[in-house]
């Protein structure tokens, strides 16, 4: 999951090398962080959270073939 998030923030995102993922598993989720430069914010956030709600979407999809709870947190 975690380059999964990282290929699509990557590919919206001014500064690409500024995108940092990190993923953590706890006991009921795997929980995905994703940093982005702070100019970046709004183009993965998009408006009224429309490009988030997608990367959520798109996340949860792929860890439903797993059978796993994927929880993604967008950081500043």
């Amino acid at each position: 999951m975690k380059e999964l998030v990282q290929v699509i923030a990557m590919s919206l995102v001014d500064h690409p090398e500024d995108v940092v993922v990190t993923e953590t598993e706890t006991d009921k989720a795997l929980v995905v962080e994703l940093k982005v430069a702070q100019e970046d914010m709004g183009k993965v956030i998009g408006k009224q959270g429309r490009i988030a709600k997608s990367i959520r979407t798109v996340v949860k999809a792929a860890a439903a073939k797993d059978d796993k709870k994927v929880v993604v947190e967008i950081l500043q």
